[in-house]
């Protein structure tokens, strides 16, 4: 284990995430929250003077760096990240407990959005655009952002590769181009600019609030779902609601589609099979969804705009609502919950399983029973005319096995709390895919005060493994990594 190199990047993302601290540092001294401020600016400068030292013991650190390694250090810097960005929240009392603020933060940089706050709007302004910014950095990866800015080492070991895969979601991650600089930098411009749109369309509406538009932005950006209202986006115009809809499926879709856009590469982008499931999926739910609820709303604009909002956030895992799913029909609830589980595409800033993989195991169980009825004949699995390793299908398969492990287990765990059966799946599951709300006591107008710490605990490790795909985090707790190679 490299020890050294991996001390040398949480490092370097420490100073970052003690940068980003700067500007709720500002909004708390404008807004006169003085308690609030001090709380960040010791944070601040503690995190810079810890992130100082631990560079300069790693600073001479060799190159070397591997799969194990890259899987470690995205384990440990996630970890990391929330335990330090939670300390303002707990020392300033906004959130007195440690757990429920670890929660909040864990929930924020993975993009979950499930809360233990019972009154949102109660918290100062730096308080909540913390909150909200922690989404908005774990949604493109903190890891990837530290690529896109960091500047370029030399013979670097192809340590920058491993860390873009342990970080990256989906089955298969690749380059937009040569440099894994320069896909990171490509990445990021994607996402901010997206991100600028998002707050301009926002703010068109004369009644939204500049601070509100930016921060709906990183939450929708995100796909996370932290709002500063304590009634979500229902507080909010239908022309919002709309402008959110569309950039939720925006920011849930494969960022090397937006790529070929670039190249002008229309037959790419069309042409991909990942893209077109998507969007047909959720088209084909937001119809059923609107049949099933048209009769429960005063007009069939209003169900429509209501079927395809929720549609669009829970199949991208944002978690936003507009209104109480919980009261849908049994048949809607059913396709939502199956929404939860499928989630966005990879390479997007969505969780879930992925429309990719769900393409590949369908492909593969295809190619299954096609050789059990005809066994002397070889078949191959392709993606976009493209042939998908062996492998590939093979992580894919060990993704699954372990994701349903999880979801059991996880599930096992949080019951003796004695919740009803739906809503301790529903919990499980909207953590694990990175959702934010869920059926039941964890619907979208309640929240996940009501679980003790242990079972907060058991659903933190959940966010972190739903975000970071699995394995960086499982790899922690492998006796095997920990090993020296012989």
């Amino acid at each position: 284990m490299n020890y050294k190199m991996m001390g040398k990047i949480i490092s370097q993302i420490l100073a970052f995430e003690a940068a980003f601290m700067i500007v709720p540092v500002l909004i708390c001294a404008k807004e006169g929250a003085n308690k609030t401020m001090l709380c960040f600016l010791l944070t601040m400068l503690a995190t810079f003077c810890v992130a100082g030292v631990v560079f300069l013991l790693c600073r001479n650190a060799k190159k070397g760096f591997y799969a194990r390694e890259g899987l470690v250090c995205v384990g440990l810097s996630w970890l990391i990240m929330s335990f330090v960005g939670c300390i303002p929240f707990c020392a300033s009392g906004e959130i007195p407990k440690f757990i429920d603020a670890f929660f909040e933060t864990a929930s924020g940089f993975t993009t979950t959005g499930s809360s233990i706050l019972t009154d949102v709007e109660a918290l100062s302004k730096g308080a909540l655009y913390w909150r909200s910014f922690t989404h908005w950095v774990g949604g493109m990866g903190v890891l990837v952002f530290l690529l896109a800015v960091a500047p370029r080492e030399k013979k670097n070991g192809g340590f920058t590769m491993h860390l873009l895969r342990a970080e990256s979601p989906g089955a298969i991650v690749g380059k937009l181009v040569p440099r894994i600089k320069q896909s990171a930098m490509i990445l990021y411009i994607l996402y901010i600019v997206l991100t600028l749109l998002d707050v301009i369309f926002l703010k068109l509406d004369p009644d939204m609030p500049l601070f509100d538009a930016v921060c709906t932005a990183f939450g929708t950006a995100g796909t996370g779902g932290f709002s500063v209202r304590n009634i979500g986006l229902a507080y909010y115009s239908p022309y919002v609601q709309n402008v959110c809809t569309v950039f939720m499926l925006l920011f849930g879709a494969n960022f090397t589609g937006y790529y070929f856009l670039l190249m002008r590469n229309f037959r790419g982008f069309f042409r991909n099979t990942e893209l077109r499931a998507y969007f047909g999926w959720v088209a084909a739910c937001t119809f059923m969804i609107f049949i099933n609820i048209r009769g429960m709303y005063d007009t069939w604009s209003e169900a429509l705009r209501h079927a395809a909002f929720q549609v669009s956030s829970i199949t991208t895992t944002t978690g936003f609502a507009s209104t109480d799913f919980d009261k849908w029909p049994a048949f809607s609830k059913t396709i939502l919950l199956t929404l939860m589980f499928i989630g966005a595409c990879a390479g997007s800033t969505g969780g879930g399983i992925k429309v990719q993989r769900v393409i590949l195991l369908i492909k593969d169980l295809r190619r299954n029973i096609h050789q059990v009825i005809h066994p002397n004949e070889v078949r191959t699995v392709s993606l976009d005319g493209q042939r998908v390793s062996e492998r590939v299908l093979k992580n894919t398969e060990m993704y699954l096995i372990a994701y349903v492990l999880i979801i059991l287990i996880s599930t096992f765990l949080v019951s003796v709390d004695g919740f009803t059966l739906t809503t301790n799946i529903s919990a499980v599951a909207s953590c694990t895919n990175n959702i934010g709300p869920g059926f039941e006591q964890v619907g979208p107008t309640l929240n996940f005060a009501g679980y003790s710490a242990f079972s907060k605990l058991v659903l933190i490790g959940d966010m972190l493994a739903g975000r970071l795909e699995i394995f960086p985090i499982l790899v922690l707790f492998s006796r095997s990594t920990w090993k020296k190679s012989l």
